[in-house]
């Protein structure tokens, strides 16, 4: 079998892969890294179309990662460019067309665009060889463009794109368009579902839980990355994990105006009344019928427990509301759970959530201090969190989660940056 056909089969698996993966984010990590694989090259982007624009969405460079401690991941910053031809992704998405180009020190003056070194100047980084096409759905419509640069033969040499390979190349690229259109569409009922709790809390917004479960998501690769487990695993866990923690709060929905909107503290009755949406929420998803709704039950239900056992709801039943049996405490309440019985998905939940809230602005407060944040952070590492995940977050999360912060701001703001 010659490497065009490996290629080929490579490609028709490639296709069920990346369709079993719900989440956009994930997806398109995913994407990225084969497309990269089967065509050997050493970086690469992807864009969504959003409107008349493409957003960068996602980038991978090994020259560039190698630079950077183990278990730590490329920072980049999201931009918008236009679709149109001043530049090579908007050409791209604009003329529906594959554009193979050899070296980008030698574009053609025929074409209305060139190659913007201000990236390669920033990075110190060198694109030679450069290969972008378009993301069509069925409709033969661009919803994104991924670019692929600097191929690399099999002694690593610079080298050319293969023309030969573009068939191949764009049968991966319609497969992996359709995955991409259904994964937005299964992120935007979730956040419509949020859209709903934020109807009646506008303090649960679109931002606060995109970030949260990309912190989520960062901290479970760290802890993941100390486990031992597959890579198959890891992905098939961070994929649920990531769309179970946007809902998190998706329970407030069922929580009085009385006590949601309220403006000052709680009485006792009221935040007993407010813990229950952890319970209403957990009760969305009773019926298991996937490995998201158990886990989106799990991340609900749990993301409130303290590692030191004094958070809540505690061993509860979330459709009758009762105490499980053998974990009463008295006064008709549940005992809570404490250390290792909570489940690992709320307790990375439970940090992300507090991690969140402390360093963002809320109708009620200002942003803490970042330093005061981590040193609460710190201080609670084996009272209200997991103190390995404490760990964790600190060796291996914190420059992820200032990128994931610029990618989900409160309020969108854009931030032109140099690209190809």
């Amino acid at each position: 079998m010659d490497r065009y056909d490996e290629m080929l089969m490579k490609v028709l698996h490639l296709g069920f892969e990346i369709s079993q993966i719900k989440d956009i984010d994930l997806l398109l990590e995913k994407i990225l890294s084969e497309a990269r694989s089967f065509t050997n090259c050493d970086a690469g982007s992807i864009y969504v179309r959003e409107g008349q624009q493409l957003k960068f969405s996602y980038a991978q460079n090994d020259t560039l990662q190698r630079q950077l401690p183990p278990g730590r991941k490329l920072p980049y910053s999201t931009f918008t460019v236009p679709i149109d031809y001043s530049s090579i992704a908007g050409y791209v998405c604009s003329n529906g067309n594959i554009l193979n180009i050899p070296d980008v020190a030698e574009i053609s003056a025929v074409y209305p665009f060139s190659f913007n070194r201000r990236y390669d100047e920033l990075t110190g980084y060198h694109t030679h060889s450069m290969l972008t096409f378009p993301l069509k759905n069925s409709r033969n419509d661009a919803i994104g463009v991924l670019q692929l640069i600097n191929a690399r033969d099999e002694d690593g040499n610079l080298v050319p794109f293969a023309q030969k390979n573009d068939q191949i190349i764009t049968y991966f690229a319609n497969n992996a368009a359709t995955a991409v259109e259904r994964a937005k569409m299964t992120r935007e009922i979730i956040l419509r579902m949020n859209r709903m709790a934020e109807m009646r809390d506008p303090k649960e917004t679109g931002p606060h839980v995109n970030r949260v479960a990309a912190y989520a998501v960062a901290l479970y690769e760290a802890w993941a990355g100390r486990t031992g487990l597959t890579q198959l695993e890891i992905d098939k866990n961070r994929d649920v994990l990531r769309m179970a923690a946007m809902l998190h709060d998706v329970g407030k929905v069922a929580i009085s105006d009385t006590i949601l909107k309220k403006p000052g503290r709680f009485t006792p009755e009221e935040f007993d009344a407010m813990k229950k949406h952890t319970l209403y929420g957990a009760d969305l998803f009773a019926d298991i019928y996937s490995d998201f709704d158990e886990s989106a039950a799990m991340v609900i239900l749990n993301h409130h427990e303290r590692w030191d056992g004094n958070g809540y709801p505690g061993h509860v039943d979330p459709r009758t509301h009762e105490p499980l049996p053998g974990f009463e405490a008295g006064e008709g309440k549940a005992r809570g759970k404490r250390g290792e019985e909570i489940p690992l998905f709320g307790r990375i939940v439970a940090l992300a959530d507090v991690y969140d809230a402390l360093s963002c602005s809320r109708c009620y407060k200002d942003a803490w201090d970042h330093d005061k944040v981590l040193e609460t952070i710190k201080e609670e590492a084996g009272r209200q969190f997991d103190p390995e995940l404490v760990e964790v977050f600190f060796e291996c999360c914190l420059e992820s989660f200032h990128q994931i912060a610029e990618v989900y701001p409160d309020q969108y703001v854009s931030h032109p940056l140099p690209q190809p």
